[in-house]
């Protein structure tokens, strides 16, 4: 039986990865992985930069059609902004990239009924086969914490 983490990448209508890709990595490599996996999939970067040649959106408003799904890969002091955001547009279920959540983040995210994953980076589900993240998989996998 997959894990909660397992599931949150199968059984979503549509992903918004929303991250300043000019500026982390983690961004680019979560919206490629969830585009390889043929998931639906929009960026939403404030600062308006093309993600993997796609363009991006400022605001979780300007996205084409509605997500059940997002993926928050933006530097921990706007995390809670985000959860708000997030809860605002409907969106109903959160990943929060590793090291990003705070305790106000989280409890804003229970308080508006998300269900959230966190604590772990969202690149090690998303991009199967051999790869760095596969270590990194393989020791979450021994850790138990995947």
């Amino acid at each position: 039986m997959p894990s909660s983490r397992e599931s949150f990448w199968e059984d979503q209508d549509g992903y918004v990865v929303i991250g300043h890709s000019g500026r982390r990595a983690f961004p680019k490599l979560t919206y490629r992985g969830l585009q390889k996996l043929g998931k639906t999939v929009y960026a939403v970067d404030p600062a308006g930069e093309a993600v993997e040649g796609d363009a991006s959106f400022r605001d979780l408003a300007s996205l084409p059609e509605p997500v059940s799904a997002a993926v928050l890969e933006v530097p921990k002091d706007e995390t809670a902004e985000w959860v708000r955001r997030v809860a605002d547009a409907g969106i109903t279920s959160l990943w929060i990239h590793q090291q990003t959540d705070t305790p106000e983040a989280l409890q804003l995210a229970e308080e508006r009924g998300l269900q959230v994953c966190s604590g772990t980076c969202a690149v090690m589900y998303v991009t199967p086969g051999v790869s760095p993240h596969m270590v990194h998989r393989w020791v979450m996998k021994l850790a138990k914490k995947y």
